[in-house]
């Protein structure tokens, strides 16, 4: 298997998050919450990572200066997750092998988890796999739809979800495991019908299941990795978390 490359999605404003900061740049115990983030792929074995800048972009940028590793791709408009891949297209290019997707706004990653999307995708050469976790509180949250054998069917958001798929506690949390060939094929059949009028990445994996690929829902996150951090009370009790992970 080729060395992964990694998609960071790093382009939101964090609108409330108390600060003018991007978001991704609001610290987290110490440190700009994505650097968790980027240290956690490094140590997967990640060795090239795309970070896809937006709001204050230069910020982001300067912040980030002198990670050799770290290429920066600009998306201008915020049309959606999706399209904050499809903007990574020349990068994506001439690669070959997995493509690691994940949010800039999740420092709790693990390492351990990417490590084991890497080691499924190596073993199973699957289109995709979706790193899932089961939350106890799942609002808001992407929900993954089995079929009877247990096999992935889907993942649908919670605004665009039936009232008996929002009872679902397995949970996506944007951390995926692409084949590149196979992502800028499913980049080619977005569309943005949908209750947000966005592209969501969270579309292709049943993009690619509908064209008969094989794409996998491997429950391998951990559950704390299912803390959302959209305003200064969440940040809390992720910053508590990870607090806790670093003493131990």
């Amino acid at each position: 298997m080729s060395s992964p490359l990694a998609i960071v999605m790093a382009a939101g404003k964090g609108t409330r998050m108390e600060s003018e900061l991007p978001k991704v740049l609001v610290p987290v115990a110490g440190r700009p919450m994505i650097q968790f983030v980027l240290d956690a792929l490094r140590d997967a074995g990640v060795e090239r990572i795309v970070v896809v800048v937006g709001y204050r972009a230069d910020t982001v940028r300067e912040e980030l200066a002198g990670q050799a590793d770290l290429t920066f791709v600009e998306q201008t408009e915020q049309l959606g997750t999706g399209h904050a891949v499809m903007v990574c297209r020349d990068e994506l290019a001439d690669h070959e092998g997995p493509v690691c997707i994940v949010t800039g706004d999740s420092p709790l990653t693990q390492s351990s988890s990417i490590r084991a999307l890497l080691k499924a995708y190596a073993e199973s050469q699957p289109a995709c796999v979706i790193g899932t976790t089961t939350a106890d509180d799942p609002h808001g949250l992407g929900r993954v739809v089995r079929d009877a054998e247990g096999n992935f069917e889907a993942i649908v958001e919670e605004k665009d979800a039936t009232d008996q798929q929002r009872q679902v506690c397995e949970v996506n949390m944007s951390t995926y495991v692409f084949d590149n060939r196979r992502l800028l094929e499913a980049l080619d059949r977005l569309t943005t019908n949908n209750a947000q009028n966005e592209y969501y990445i969270t579309d292709a994996p049943g993009i690619l299941k509908a064209a008969g690929h094989l794409v996998l829902a491997a429950d391998v996150l951990q559950p704390f990795e299912a803390l959302s951090i959209n305003n200064m009370a969440q940040l809390r009790v992720a910053e508590q978390q990870l607090q806790r992970l670093l003493a131990s």
